[in-house]
């Protein structure tokens, strides 16, 4: 410390120290180390002529002196005066505490001695004493502690003021750190000064600031004292160090009316705290960045600290050379002097003079670059480390934004973003903003920055508040979350969605999310969060219960799962100008699934006659409505009714539900005024009318209660219901034997509303409402059975063979003890659904693991005509043991799909399943073509008669000589898959899941296209509660909150309105081959088909299932079939054709048991008994079969009632 004082008193000589002579020309007086050669002559020839400056004797240490600062009159350096000042303080400071320590330790020391003595004294002589003489000890005690009390006040007060823990103390550390960097900044302006110079402390304005400024650390170092627990260590501090070399000169220069820079580049080590003022006030919160900070304050402060010290030195030169062999350098070169010097770069041009500069250079270089090494890097690092996509959202005005989180990858965003900005959808003003906390791959950026106009991506989590707030969570208009289809452990993945819901709705509890969830059990969780709310449009979509309920329908009419797959996906229009099977089915591919309300033109008409309508003159196909409920008491006033009947009128500002190309041809149904359009015969020029009919349609859109025609209705509280308020049949019972049941018809009266199921006589849901018997679940909406254990309808191979299953559903499950559980459940329900007559159920026969089996069916055992037969799929014995040619259809799954990594080997079971049956062969019995023909036989139709024979050889088992005939649907992980499931295809394995062959013709089924979900659920609502209504059977939210508490379904007794859930509509197929549309299935136009079976029957016919080769009419035709979606009316039909059709219950179908089983290859006989799935069809049907057989069966009905 003393030669850096030396050095201080080199550096007072001016910058520029002179050996004197008697030429006084020579005289540099000009004592600024940065002052230039021209400076310096105008200072000699000054001194020269100004009588004010005096000429000191040669070897003395001189400073300018002038009249107008009063100064020293000979210019002697008072350099010591400043470093005494701070010596004395910082060496006499430390000498009192020592002292005031060492006296206390022998005060101690000679208390504790006389402490003990006493002590003994008054053990020895205390029964002795009175009580009295111990007073005057205890109140000088009390007086110890209160005067100890007091000091420990003041220092708990102090400690307050400097601990940043109040608003006052953070107020006085930042203030004491912004007076640190000012009092530093006038260090930077004065160093341009000599290094000592005379300075009227009344006219310096700098000097001033510099006092006010010390005169506040002096106070903050006394209140720092008073809280320092240790006196010492609080001496010896950075920051103590600091003020005693920047304070107390600063009083000094007052008095002497002189400055010296001296040590006042020690400010700079104040920067070290700049991270802790920073995380006071709240700025630096991560880790990172505070630790990037820290690199950065404590590089910066001491590379500021040593070239101030160059900058002393080498401006004053040694003081044992008589301060001469000094060197004129700014502060600012001697920044750049140790810039160089710690990069070990040393370009030459500036360095080093002085033996004290060069004596610290040495010193300095091993610290300076072991810390240029380690911290420059990893200050790099740091930075280079931090989020490319760390930024904050910024919300553009009048433009909607959207939040995408969960399972963010290249195949999750490019599936979402190409449904959801397609270009069939209206004009798509949303952006989209993506949210993960992994950084997107290359792939992925590329993508993003191929929508950059719509799409944005940022670094975060939604369970930190801070990314939420980063990207508008609160001003949002939805929050959708993606799950990972793939994971091996559903239930995690499901967990970790539903954490991510509490955490943004415990955020901001109005934003609407919609979630895709894996297992439909865990859909229950979500019911637990209070802000949850299915009426503000929060939804989950359970990719489970959809998966398994498009599998299910397939079963019902195969090849629905395609269909309704590519109605709520956009998918482009592909024009192919051969006349094959592709050009068909993608003209029913480019139709989607839109709402529209509906023109006030319709209000009064009913469903079928607006169905017409819409579809010859609009060329738009409705299939269901929004209904309310005219009762204002009911609990759900709104409801979606699909294909309702005649009995329901329009009303005002009915919501549509329409199957189309694009938007644009749907606002038609709006438009539509039957004043101005009612002549016009392309739909295309229909648009907006002036009418005054118009007006009001365009008021109903917008109605004034949103409660009650709020279009985006949650789909919880939208189920399919009958309408409770409508009147009873009148008509007689021969009009009722003689249309058979069928309703609407063209003979009923037109004051007929419906024909209510509670009050037709001799209708078997009379006879069902028997308190005693529980037939359905409590809602109505399902068959229900008493809980069975599993031993009960276990097969054996033997007993499977035995049994003569027909009809039924064969479901073969990959799955051990350790796989995750699928929920076979859902694949369950909508196949026993109640608006089936019990006969009419298909009896399902699972075929798998026994163990695994075990763990489904707890929520298996309350439905009826369920069996096992534990094996393998893989088994030929096992599948030939469950008459697989026979079957309705064969289902394969596999829940070990997701434990494999190799993608392509995920569907290696199923696929290997697959092959195996399609490779089987069985005997021959009945022709293919009539087999494949197969379809229901419509509502009303009385076999019996010869006029109404239905379908003749429809009612005709399929024969099955080969595995490849058999019905089929493979569920199917990866999508590329698809090609090793058809071996006589030419679908690329890059196609398209849509576009291969397998998913047009419905043999394939993959989790992938549900995906289009999410965009479809954010625009409308409305279309995921159809495409639920539709696939589940009717599952009602009343339903789902049973199963959340109890996991089962729940018995109830039949009572008019559990009964009443029966009768909704349904899905089906008709054929053309034989029946009431035989004259139209050969070269008829779909349109006449259309009218006559909703006219007739109220049938809504939405698709053909059509034989792929058709169109060649070869002798030999392929068996395979393919889905085209709402062909135009003049689409030819051929009589292989199957209709898909939305059919009505037939409440007369379980009386008489005449009806037949409405789905492909299903078959029932007239008789009660033979209804069963254990019998063999009717002889009727099958003369060649000799009797001996059907005595066979009659056998079994023992067995069949054990099952």
């Amino acid at each position: 410390m003393a030669n850096g004082g030396g050095g201080g008193g080199g550096g007072d000589g001016g910058g520029s120290s002179l050996r004197m002579s008697s030429n006084i020309h020579a005289n540099h007086l000009s004592l600024d180390a940065s002052s230039s050669s021209s400076s310096s002559s105008s200072s000699s020839s000054s001194s020269s002529s100004s009588p004010s400056v005096h000429e000191p004797k040669m070897d003395a240490l001189i400073i300018p002196v002038t009249m107008e600062v009063p100064c020293d009159s000979r210019g002697q350096r008072m350099w010591w005066a400043f470093l005494a000042s701070s010596m004395v303080t910082f060496f006499g400071g430390l000498f009192i505490i020592l002292l005031w320590r060492t006296l206390k330790y022998l005060w101690t020391v000679c208390c504790h001695c006389g402490g003990k003595t006493k002590e003994t004294q008054k053990i020895n002589n205390g029964s002795s004493q009175a009580d009295g003489t111990l007073k005057p000890v205890d109140e000088k005690e009390e007086a110890v502690a209160a005067e100890v009390g007091w000091m420990t006040s003041v220092k708990d007060w102090a400690g307050v003021m400097i601990s940043a823990q109040t608003l006052t103390g953070r107020v006085l550390v930042v203030l004491v750190f912004a007076l640190s960097i000012g009092a530093l900044v006038i260090y930077f302006i004065d160093s341009s000064n000599p290094i000592e110079s005379c300075q009227n402390f009344y006219k310096d304005f700098t000097l001033q600031i510099d006092m006010a400024f010390n005169v506040f650390f002096l106070l903050y170092f006394g209140l720092r004292f008073i809280a320092a627990n240790d006196k010492l260590w609080f001496w010896l501090e950075v920051n103590s160090v600091v003020d005693f070399f920047t304070v107390p000169p600063v009083f000094v220069s007052v008095y002497l009316n002189r400055s010296w820079l001296g040590l006042r580049f020690l400010r700079a080590l104040r920067l070290i705290q700049f991270s802790e003022i920073l995380q006071f006030l709240n700025i630096l919160k991560t880790s990172n960045s505070i630790k990037l900070v820290n690199l950065l304050s404590i590089f910066i402060s001491t590379w500021l600290t040593a070239a101030g010290f160059i900058h002393l030195v080498e401006n004053s030169g040694d003081p044992w050379e008589n301060f001469q062999n000094n060197q004129a350098l700014t502060y600012w070169e001697c920044v750049y002097l140790l810039m160089v010097t710690m990069s070990t770069v040393g370009y030459g041009d500036v360095y080093a003079k002085t033996t004290l500069g060069r004596l610290f250079m040495v010193f300095f270089i091993l610290g300076g670059l072991a810390m240029f090494a380690s911290y420059v890097p990893e200050i790099i690092e740091l930075i280079g480390n931090r989020k490319k996509y760390g930024g904050s959202y910024s919300a553009v005005s009048g433009r909607k934004h959207i939040v995408v989180c969960g399972h963010i990858t290249l195949e999750s965003v490019s599936n979402f973003l190409k449904d959801f900005l397609h270009k069939d959808r209206d004009d798509v003003n949303v952006e989209i903003v993506f949210l993960h906390n992994i950084s997107p791959n290359l792939e992925l950026e590329a993508l993003f920055k191929r929508h950059f106009t719509q799409v944005e991506f940022y670094q975060g989590s939604v369970l930190n508040p801070h990314d939420l707030a980063r990207v508008k969570i609160e001003s949002a208009d939805a929050c959708l979350i993606l799950a990972n289809k793939y994971c091996a452990d559903p239930d995690a993945e499901d967990a970790s969605n539903i954490m991510r819901v509490i955490s943004i709705k415990n955020y901001h509890p109005k934003i609407r999310i919609i979630t895709q969830m894996l297992q439909y059990h865990n859909k229950a969780h979500l019911l637990n969060i209070p802000s949850w709310n299915w009426k503000e449009g929060d939804d989950a979509i359970c990719l489970a219960e959809l998966k398994l309920g498009f599998i299910a329908q397939s079963c019902l009419a195969q090849g629905l799962s395609t269909m309704l797959a590519n109605l709520f996906s956009m998918r482009s229009f592909i024009k192919i100008e051969e006349d094959t099977w592709q050009k068909y089915y993608l003209e029913g591919v480019s139709n989607e699934m839109y709402t529209e309300y509906l023109s006030s033109a319709f209000v009064g008409l009913s469903f079928p006659t607006v169905c017409e309508l819409c579809f010859v003159k609009l060329k738009l196909l409705m299939i269901a409505i929004e209904y309310k409920s005219a009762n204002r008491e009911s609990r759900s006033r709104k409801r979606i009714l699909i294909n309702p009947g005649n009995h329901l009128k329009i009303q005002e500002g009915t919501l549509g539900f329409f199957i189309a190309s694009d938007a644009k041809e749907v606002k038609r149904a709006f438009f539509y005024c039957k004043a101005c359009h009612d002549d016009i015969t392309d739909p295309k020029r229909i648009k907006k009318c002036g009418c005054k009919r118009l007006k009001v349609a365009a008021r109903s859109r917008y109605p004034k209660d949103p409660f009650e025609f709020k279009n985006a209705t949650p789909s919880s509280r939208l189920v399919t219901e009958p309408v409770e308020d409508e009147q009873p049949s009148t008509l007689s019972p021969k009009k009722k034997q003689r249309n058979g049941g069928m309703r609407n018809s063209p003979n009923s009266s037109p004051k007929l509303m419906r024909h209510d199921p509670l009050l037709i006589p001799g209708n078997d849901q009379i006879d069902n409402m028997d308190s005693n018997v529980k037939k359905y679940d409590s809602t109505g909406m399902f068959h229900w059975c008493a809980p069975k254990e599993i031993e009960k309808v276990i097969l054996t191979r033997s007993e499977a063979a035995m049994t003569v299953l027909s009809g039924h559903v064969v479901v073969c499950i990959f799955g051990d003890v350790s796989s995750a559980l699928i929920g076979l459940r859902n694949l369950v329900m909508p196949l026993r659904a109640s608006n089936f007559h019990y006969h009419e159920l298909k009896h399902i026969v699972f075929v798998g693991s026994i163990e695994y089996l075990k763990r489904e069916w707890e929520t298996l055992h309350n439905f009826p005509k369920v069996s096992i037969l534990p094996g393998t799929p893989l088994s030929r014995a096992d599948l030939r043991a469950v008459n697989i040619n026979l079957c309705d259809m064969c289902v394969i799954l596999s829940a070990n799909q997701n434990n494999i990594d190799d993608t392509s080997l995920q569907d290696k079971e199923c696929i290997l399943a697959s092959l195996n049956i399609k490779s089987m062969q069985f005997d021959d019995s009945i022709g293919v073509l009539q087999a494949n023909s197969q379809g229901f036989t419509p509502p009303g139709m009385d076999r019996s008669s010869p006029d109404n024979s239905p379908v003749h050889g429809m009612l005709h088992q399929p024969s099955i000589t080969t595995g490849v005939n058999i019905p089929i649907i493979t569920e199917l992980v990866n999508d590329t898959n698809v090609q090793f499931l058809d071996q006589d295809d030419d679908d690329d394995p890059d196609t398209e899941l849509y576009l291969t062959q397998p998913f047009a013709c419905g043999t394939a089924f993959a989790v992938s296209v549900l995906d289009s979900l999410m965009s479809a659920t954010y625009f409308n609502d409305n279309i995921l509660t159809l495409i639920r209504t539709l696939v589940t059977g009717g599952a009602t939210p009343e339903l789902e909150a049973l199963i959340a508490e109890e996991n089962a379904l729940r018995g109830g007794y039949s009572t008019p309105q559990t009964l009443a859930n029966r009768d909704r509509c349904r899905v089906a197929q008709l054929a053309l081959l034989d029946g009431p549309f035989a004259d139209l299935g050969d070269g008829g136009c779909y349109g006449d088909l259309f009218c006559k079976a909703l006219k007739t029957y109220n049938m809504l016919c939405f698709g053909i299932y059509r034989l792929r080769d058709a169109h060649l009419s070869t002798p030999s035709q392929c068996t395979k079939r393919y889905v085209i979606t709402n062909p135009p009316y003049e689409f030819e039909l051929v009589p292989t054709d199957l209709i898909f059709c939305l059919m009505q219950f037939d409440h007369n179908a379980g009386q008489s048991r005449a009806s037949l089983s409405h789905s492909s290859h299903s078959s029932q006989s007239s008789s009660k008994k033979s209804s069963s799935i254990h019998s063999i069809p009717s002889t009727a049907n099958r003369p060649n079969r000799p009797k001996s057989r059907e005595s066979r069966d009659k056998q079994k009905y023992v067995q069949e009632e054990r099952l």
